[in-house]
């Protein structure tokens, strides 16, 4: 049995991404128990989904990761998809790099990923070219993640923005209104369906049963985080009852 250790950099707000990637991974034990998860958890302050304070949290993601790279992590996995498309595109690959010198700088040797790159290796896996987003944000942000999306070479057949911008609200929003959420959305083009475009907002109770009805990948910002984070553990990147993208 090996115990894997997952660092994460969250919002201080946020209560999903420590809820559903452990609930995927522990899932995954049940049939591969070889191998275990230990999650260890730093926080950056960010109580609003606002440009200003997703700026001043993006600014204490180095500090985080020199507090998480004493716990020597096996994988440093950062979690906010909006902080970083909101910077611009591609401005995950700086995210990555700033987190990794931190962490380098303190002996550990973990790899990096973050939400936002993440999600658009999630798509490329599924091979999708067009897909459908819904968002928790207010429309401007979601409209960044569209553009961010569009500047990777990934078309934004349509989105919905849930506009909600306390980002504790965020996080008591009902997965199951998804299952009717996803049905005001033009698919008719759509190669996959990013059913939560925010590791904040709960998704994983609907990503299979939205999947299984609307007869294409589903996939989320926590679906494709998980993801990323198996691979770079060398592990196969499989959670059962979590959408094609971690069928195997």
């Amino acid at each position: 049995m090996t115990d894997h250790h997952i660092g994460m950099i969250v919002p201080s707000s946020n209560l999903t991404m420590e809820t559903e990637l452990p609930r995927m991974l522990r899932a995954r034990e049940e049939t591969r128990p070889e191998d275990r998860f230990v999650f260890h958890a730093a926080r950056a302050r960010m109580q609003h989904v606002t440009p200003e304070q997703l700026r001043v949290m993006n600014a204490q993601a180095e500090r985080a990761a020199t507090e998480l790279a004493d716990a020597r992590p096996d994988v440093v996995a950062t979690a906010c998809l909006v902080a970083i498309m909101a910077q611009g595109p591609g401005y995950h690959c700086t995210a990555e790099d700033a987190i990794t010198a931190a962490l380098r700088a303190e002996g550990a040797s973990a790899p990096v990923i973050s939400s936002a790159g993440a999600l658009l290796a999630g798509i490329a896996a599924l091979g999708a070219r067009r897909v459908a987003i819904i968002t928790p944000y207010l429309k401007p942000l979601t409209q960044a993640v569209v553009a961010y999306l569009e500047d990777a070479g990934v078309e934004v057949v349509d989105a919905l923005s849930l506009e909600v911008p306390d980002n504790l609200a965020v996080a008591r929003l009902d997965p199951a209104d998804l299952r009717e959420h996803w049905r005001t959305l033009d698919l008719s083009r759509a190669d996959a369906l990013v059913l939560s475009a925010c590791v904040q907002m709960p998704s994983l109770p609907s990503i299979q049963p939205v999947e299984d009805e609307a007869g294409i990948p589903v996939l989320s910002a926590a679906t494709a985080t998980t993801y990323r984070i198996l691979q770079e553990l060398g592990l196969p990147p499989v959670v059962p009852g979590a959408g094609r993208l971690l069928a195997g």
